[in-house]
C-alpha cells in the first residue's frame, strides 16, 4: 500500500507504479466515490476500450425454464 498527501489544495498525485498499471494519462476523468468510509478513484473508459472484451466467453449454459 502506498501513501499520498492531500495537498492545501485538496489535491492527491496518484502514484507512478498505479498510474502505469491502470495505464492512466494525463486529463484523463476519474469518478469520485465515498463508499464505507473510504474514497475510490474509478477510472471513466472509452467505449472503444471495451471492443472484444468478452471474446471467447462460454454461451453454452443451461438456462432456467423461465428466461428466454
Amino acid at each position: 500500500m502506498q501513501t499520498v498527501t492531500v495537498s492545501p489544495k485538496y489535491q492527491v498525485v496518484i502514484p507512478k507504479k498505479v498510474r502505469e498499471t491502470l495505464n492512466l494519462r494525463p486529463g484523463q476523468k476519474l469518478q469520485v466515490v465515498e463508499y464505507d468510509g473510504r474514497i475510490e478513484l474509478i477510472p471513466e473508459r472509452d467505449m472503444k476500450e471495451f471492443r472484444g472484451f468478452l471474446k471467447g466467453i462460454n454461451t453454452e449454459f443451461k438456462r432456467e425454464k423461465d428466461r428466454v
